[in-house]
């Protein structure tokens, strides 16, 4: 009896080392037909990403005054397709430290306080309405004509000499004054305010 448990516990032993892990001093090679699939020559996950693309600008450009009161066009860029309310916006901005500078010593009619809140063409004319907030209706006096000729003239700039302007103030149409000193309620071109 003594015998059989003594073999029963040696076949324990062996059954328990046989599932325990092996202890080397350093590592040994393993036979190629043994290393299980994909091992022996892994590849990395493939993952694709997107990337953002990059910004596309393009150049355009805006009106400001010459302290001579004559109208300057200085470059912006916005973002691509140039919707025109970006590029009033751009305008609305005002000139650049170095623009606003002497020599050049460009102002603005146009006080920050504006806003375009739309700007596009009509379908089927060469006519652009342009909505500005209330701020635009307190302009007052020659600024007042100034401010129209910058508009009028950064909006020539994109669509061609030829296109005419009408003025909103919160989506009602209003008039506005031109060289001649009268008050219209538009279209206005350009050529209103050429000498």
């Amino acid at each position: 009896m003594r015998r059989r448990r003594l073999a029963l516990l040696g076949l324990l032993a062996l059954a328990v080392a046989g599932c325990a892990i092996p202890t080397q001093s350093g590592p040994s090679t393993i036979a190629a037909n043994r290393v299980p699939f994909g091992l022996l020559n892994p590849q990395s996950p493939v993952t694709t990403t997107t990337q953002p693309k990059p910004s596309s600008l393009v150049p355009v450009k805006v009106f400001f005054v010459s302290p001579s009161q004559q109208f300057v066009a200085v470059n912006r860029v916005v973002e691509a397709p140039a919707p025109l309310t970006s590029v009033i916006t751009s305008m609305l901005a005002g000139p650049t430290k170095a623009e606003a500078a002497p020599p050049s010593s460009l102002t603005t009619a146009i006080p920050n306080s504006v806003v375009c809140l739309s700007a596009a063409t009509e379908p089927g004319s060469n006519t652009v309405i342009v909505d500005f907030n209330d701020a635009f209706s307190q302009i007052s006096g020659t600024s007042a004509e100034l401010a129209v000729a910058q508009v009028v003239s950064t909006i020539a700039a994109q669509n061609g000499e030829g296109t005419g302007v009408i003025f909103e103030i919160q989506g009602q149409r209003t008039s506005v004054p031109i060289a001649n000193g009268s008050s219209v309620p538009g279209p206005v071109y350009l050529l209103q305010f050429v000498p």
